[in-house]
């Protein structure tokens, strides 16, 4: 079991954007993004007015942060210089920046933006100013497909995820405040996850702790994205569940509807045919099948139950660092891909060992909504699961005696 990443995972990923930095006429690679400077170098930090700027060159990395991150930063053993500017607005992050990359001896950029995202009320000089600069997104398409080591992680995720549902299933009943109940669910699982892991658990900035787990209720479930209404169980709600665990930075999703006491039978046929969908698209999963084919097949499914006004969204998406990656099961993705707007490639246009995907196809009515999602991984020769917690409808019911 393995709850941390080795230290050779960074120096794969530093090689491997040393490798693009070296068909450019870049001296650096540069990035803003926060999980990008993470899964380059382990340095977590939350994403605020005051830029971070990393600086990967052929034989160095260098990052400029603001000061309050300083003994954070200086610590990290993949980074060989830090520098620093007091705070935003009064220090000069971007001159910062600019001076790194002077003492780097880089006049030329390969970056993911030009410039800090503008987040919290930043606004602030563009790199290019500067600097010349050519976009990259280099980290973005290297995290599409997980290494052993990343995977171990998701599983590791996804075991505490399973956890934190079998509490939150545990702790249901009319009268319950859901807010209470995901309360106690994910601090109950969280607790059993230190407990158990100890010293081999990693604390990141991202996230909401260990393990998070909780769910939509009523009407609320008939938007996907929905939010816990301030209102108690009753008995005959729907519920749309969600649980997820930290793992180093990794996340996994777990989704089941569930109903308080028996469905009636217009809640089993909306149940059924999700869970068939999700079937339908778990069945299509594969190296080297195309990923648009798969919410075809989900897309052709719904038509033919007469419920394809009822869907609202496409099947699913990758996850590790992030809880929504690329790529994304669409109809549309094919195209995507080969439009002039992506540097994506036809072998990006299917399912690839080492994607990580969550299969989820919904179903909204005008009361209730009915979604499924699992964690599932591309392997050389098929698939794995990765979540684990039971789907059929017997086991989604929480009983009333």
């Amino acid at each position: 079991m393995s709850t941390q990443l080795p230290a050779e995972e960074f120096e794969r990923r530093l090689e491997a954007v040393r490798g693009r930095l070296a068909e450019t006429d870049a001296g650096a690679g540069v990035w803003f993004g926060a999980t990008s400077i993470e899964y380059l170098t382990g340095f977590d930090h939350i994403q605020t007015e005051r830029p971070v700027v990393l600086a990967v060159t052929d034989e160095r990395v260098a990052i400029t942060v603001p000061r309050l991150e300083v003994e954070r930063v200086e610590s990290n053993p993949r980074i060989d210089a830090v520098y620093h500017y007091r705070d935003y607005p009064g220090g000069k992050s971007i001159e910062t920046a600019v001076e790194m990359l002077e003492e780097l001896g880089v006049d030329a950029v390969a970056a993911d933006a030009d410039g800090a995202p503008g987040v919290m009320g930043y606004q602030g000089p563009v790199l290019s100013e500067f600097v010349d600069l050519e976009s990259q997104g280099w980290v973005a398409r290297l995290r599409w497909e997980k290494s052993e080591a990343e995977l171990e992680l998701i599983r590791e995720s996804a075991k505490w995820a399973n956890l934190g549902h079998r509490y939150l299933a545990e702790y249901t009943e009319p009268g319950a405040h859901p807010a209470t109940v995901s309360q106690r669910a994910s601090l109950e699982a969280s607790r059993a996850m230190l407990d158990t892991l100890g010293d081999q658990y990693v604390a990141r900035t991202r996230g909401d702790g260990p393990v998070h787990a909780g769910y939509i209720t009523g009407e609320q479930t008939r938007l996907p994205h929905g939010h816990t209404a301030n209102r108690r169980l009753e008995a005959g709600d729907v519920l749309v569940t969600g649980a997820s665990a930290n793992v180093d930075g990794y996340f996994s999703e777990l989704e089941r509807t569930m109903f308080v006491g028996e469905p009636d039978d217009e809640q089993v046929n909306y149940f059924e045919i999700m869970a068939e969908a999700q079937d339908i698209a778990i069945d299509e999963l594969g190296p080297g099948v195309p990923i648009a084919a798969v919410d075809r097949a989900v897309e052709a499914y719904f038509e033919e139950q007469g419920v394809a006004d009822l869907a609202q969204h496409h099947v699913g998406h990758n996850i590790g660092m992030g809880g929504h990656e690329p790529p994304y099961i669409d109809e549309g993705w094919g195209d995507h891909c080969e439009s002039e707007h992506t540097n994506y490639d036809e072998d990006d246009a299917v399912m690839q060992p080492g994607h990580v995907w969550t299969i989820e196809p919904g179903i909204y009515t005008d009361t209730y909504g009915y979604r499924h999602s699992d964690t599932i991984a591309v392997t050389e020769d098929g698939i794995e699961w990765l979540t684990y917690y039971p789907r059929d409808l017997e086991s989604n019911i929480v009983s009333l005696e």
